[in-house]
């Protein structure tokens, strides 16, 4: 027996030990074959592909990725992703964030798309022209169908400080165009002195301090027979006459924590990829860092849900194995449900709130499915506390007028599950010694 495979078996008996002691279910056979996969993903390329289906990723991503969601995946891809124009716009699709971990990610939030859009032009300006128009169409084209709704769309920065309606943005931050700002091109925005201020889509385009670009959809998820929010976050790059690969936000992106889903873009990823910086994992683990320290502070971003999916990214690629695995354990519990009951509770609000396209029987249907949900994981006080919301939300969507939106029930609601997902999350996690010094030392 090797060196590796004694501290593999050492470590695989210290995480069934822990997951006894906390009553974490685990299944052992899995965590065996994740164990000696992530050991031995070694070799030239850190690319993996599934010669079954042509889907490719990060060796350690693929680890995660179950093949048998690649149908839905590809069914709902259709929506979100862009098309090419050959000569001028190349692009590669993927899932990410947990869409892309099916195999442990049982109760996944939504349904989380990257595409890398690759843009050929003479000049940067002309490419961002291009990148407008095509943003611009797609949205108008996917506005609403039979199956889906556009939500929202952030595309561009603001160019200085402004007041929008209630709120006040700062230069550079994210503009979010709500679908009537996209049709007419235009948000009317004031300074800070109260001055009125047009900002228009295409200016927003040509600005130098571009920021990132994310659409986002509610869909009747077909297959599974639920709504879900589709969302697709597209990293933009500029191609000159040169061959120079220029990233128009000013970075472009890492790739451990994408699944693509056609094998015909596998030349696009590559062309794009090796323009990334040398040091682009640690640069992609900084970032997750930053992350967890925003999940872990008290306060409106507190959730130690999303803070264990990331540090669950960051023990992987790291070589912190013994914490990912016990992590990775996490994600298929029962209370992990509720992760997922969250988030379904705003794609419920969306939809009803567009109910030209979902029917109110489709929504209440989604909002049965949550009181079951509930009801399954949970007990005594807490169990009767979340229905008790649950049923309010039920009885306001009956009542909902079209075209109003909801009142206050599925913040409130969103916020007692939240409490419990974070006391289930934080209750095990911290039992981890590790896990726990980790925690804390984010929290300094």
């Amino acid at each position: 027996m090797t060196k590796i495979q004694d501290q593999t078996l050492d470590a695989r008996s210290r995480i069934v030990e822990s997951a006894n002691r906390l009553g974490v279910q685990l299944n052992e056979q899995e965590l065996e074959r994740w164990m000696n996969s992530i050991t031995e993903a070694t070799g030239d390329s850190d690319i993996v592909v599934d010669k079954d289906t042509g889907a490719f990723g990060h060796k350690v991503t693929m680890l995660d990725f179950d093949p048998q969601e690649l149908a839905r995946f590809r069914t709902i891809g259709k929506i979100v992703e862009f098309e090419d124009i050959p000569g001028v716009v190349e692009t590669a699709l993927a899932i990410s964030g947990s869409a892309a971990q099916s195999k442990i990610q049982t109760y996944p939030g939504d349904c989380d798309y990257f595409e890398r859009v690759n843009i050929i032009a003479p000049t940067r300006s002309e490419a961002s022209e291009i990148l407008g128009k095509l943003v611009r169409d797609k949205a108008l084209n996917t506005m609403s169908g039979p199956n889906y709704q556009l939500i929202d769309v952030n595309f561009g920065a603001y160019p200085q400080q402004v007041v929008r309606g209630e709120n006040t943005r700062r230069s550079g931050s994210p503009i979010n165009w709500q679908p009537d700002e996209v049709i007419a091109g235009q948000i009317e925005v004031s300074d800070l002195e109260g001055n009125p201020l047009v900002l228009t889509w295409d200016a927003v385009a040509q600005d130098p301090n571009w920021s990132w670009c994310k659409l986002e959809w509610v869909v009747a998820d077909t297959i599974r027979s639920q709504l879900s929010n589709a969302s697709n976050v597209i990293d933009v790059t500029w191609e000159a006459p040169d061959g120079t690969i220029t990233a128009l936000d000013g970075y472009l992106d890492g790739y451990f924590q994408e699944v693509y889903l056609d094998a015909e873009s596998a030349p696009i990823f590559s062309k794009l990829v090796k323009q990334a910086s040398a040091d682009v994992m640690d640069d992609y683990v900084a970032v997750l860092e930053k992350e967890v320290k925003k999940y872990v502070k008290q306060g409106k971003h507190l959730n130690y849900g999303k803070a264990a999916k990331r540090m669950y990214n960051i023990f992987r690629l790291n070589g912190r194995y013994e914490e990912a695995a016990f992590l990775r354990e996490l994600f298929d519990e029962p209370t992990a449900l509720l992760y997922q009951v969250h988030a379904l509770m705003g794609t419920v609000q969306q939809a009803r709130d567009n109910s030209a396209v979902f029917d109110l029987d489709s929504v209440l249907n989604q909002a049965d499915e949550l009181i079951v949900a509930a009801v399954k994981v949970l007990e005594g006080e807490e169990e009767l506390e979340i229905v008790r919301h649950l049923l309010r939300l039920y009885r306001s969507l009956c009542r909902q007028e079209s075209g109003t939106p909801l009142g206050s029930e599925v913040e409130v609601a969103q916020a007692e599950v939240m409490k419990i997902v974070n006391n289930f999350f934080y209750e095990k996690m911290t039992a981890l010694p590790t896990i726990k010094a980790y925690i804390e030392g984010t929290q300094v």
